[in-house]
């Protein structure tokens, strides 16, 4: 182990204030732009909120990944353990602005987004009582302020006290079962907000009269396999410029299976959600479907089935390819991008709706985004040592075989 630190390269400090500053201009561009008309207004806003939140789970399903193989004390991923830690650590950063985001979407009543801002829009009734204290300013800040909150905190608490570890040998066991106490809290944490709730508050309210059981099991399918193809990137990258040494074709193969297996669970949920719609062909179900599907947003949803089942389940059905770096690098690079439209289509059909099309405010919101990430997270990789030292599993990785 003889590269312990990962030196930013001049390239990618480059590429990332590059993108940022394209971001920023677009942001303030946006924010001018838009005080000529509400429909400007709305993309402006649609944009941010669609791109924050996209950008935010696949970071806390990098924590995710983290707590769950802590939990199932996984050898495997202590070889390149330090990438997901230093993606999860940024979660606070994207969580406040995720907040502010939302925080002055709803004090403006911005019903243009969230049109159950408006009173009257949810009738009041009997059957509804339940609906109307859950989409409630009240509510709606208090959690999302507590989801934030708590995924920081314990995705910093998780990465620090990892930290401690290889600092630590003589209390390393004892740190490694204090992360496994944490990882517990973090899943729980997890359990009520993205595997439940929060799917439903900042993206599935925007329609407010349609819902799916199977929504937020979609969205964290969605951010999952999103969250495996960052860490494939970020893994094969640091590798290339000489770090993780301990990293071999056996992880990146495991990495891949990942990707391959949350292709198909993804497609399983978009499937099952879709088709139990389309059978039942009640209006109040079927008019989320209509506009992607008929609407101008049809080639998103085609699209979407492309690069998030298609492609990936062919390419990445065979053994070699899961081994093949320039092969997986690609697959992540598509899954990404795949992912990021269908957050897309999730979020602009109910706030634009079907006056839309592509503009240069998009493109440059999310160039902002994507250099912002690659900034953070390069910045905590440079600050860690790459090799997790005294963790009690670190034999086990090394001569680890999938």
């Amino acid at each position: 182990m003889t590269n312990q630190n990962f030196n930013i390269p001049a390239k990618a400090k480059t590429v990332s204030l590059v993108l940022m500053v394209i971001g920023a201009l677009a942001i303030i561009a946006g924010g001018i732009t838009m005080l000529g008309s509400d429909h400007t207004a709305t993309r402006f806003w649609a944009s941010l909120l669609q791109n924050s939140v996209f950008f935010l789970l696949i970071c806390v399903a990098s924590l995710f990944i983290l707590s769950a193989t802590s939990l199932a004390q996984a050898a495997w991923i202590v070889a390149f353990r330090r990438i997901p830690e230093a993606i999860g650590s940024i979660v606070w950063i994207l969580g406040v602005i995720v907040f502010a985001i939302l925080l002055i979407l709803i004090l403006t009543d911005n019903t243009h987004i969230y049109p159950w801002l408006e009173e009257g829009h949810i009738p009041h009734n009997g059957r509804n009582g339940l609906k109307h204290f859950f989409l409630s300013r009240g509510f709606f800040l208090f959690w999302s302020a507590f989801t934030v909150a708590a995924w920081g905190w314990l995705g910093h608490k998780i990465s620090d006290i990892s930290l401690k570890m290889g600092k630590d040998k003589e209390g390393s066991v004892k740190l490694f079962w204090k992360n496994f106490n944490y990882s517990a809290a973090f899943l729980f944490v997890f359990a009520i907000t993205l595997a439940s709730t929060i799917p439903w508050l900042w993206l599935m309210s925007i329609d407010a009269h349609w819902f799916s059981t199977m929504f937020s099991w979609y969205t964290f399918a969605s951010s999952f396999v999103s969250g495996m193809s960052m860490i494939m990137l970020w893994m094969l990258y640091t590798k290339r410029h000489g770090n993780l040494e301990l990293v071999t074709d056996e992880h990146v193969h495991d990495v891949g299976k990942f990707m391959f297996a949350f292709t198909i669970f993804w497609t399983y949920l978009w499937f099952s959600q879709f088709m139990l719609i389309w059978y039942a062909n009640i209006p109040e179900e079927t008019v989320y479907f209509k506009i992607r599907m008929h609407g101008p947003y049809s080639f998103f949803f085609w699209i979407n089935l492309v690069l998030n089942f298609v492609t990936p389940l062919l390419i990445l059905m065979s053994a070699p390819a899961k081994r093949n770096y320039f092969v997986v690098s690609v697959v992540a690079i598509i899954i990404l991008f795949g992912h990021w439209i269908d957050f897309y289509q999730i979020v602009m059909p109910g706030t634009v709706g079907a006056d839309w099309h592509l503009s240069w405010y998009e493109i440059g919101v999310v160039c902002g985004f994507v250099g912002l990430v690659i900034f953070l997270v390069s910045n905590k990789l440079s600050k860690l040592p790459q090799i997790p030292e005294n963790h009690p599993y670190l034999k086990e990785t090394v001569i680890h075989v999938s």
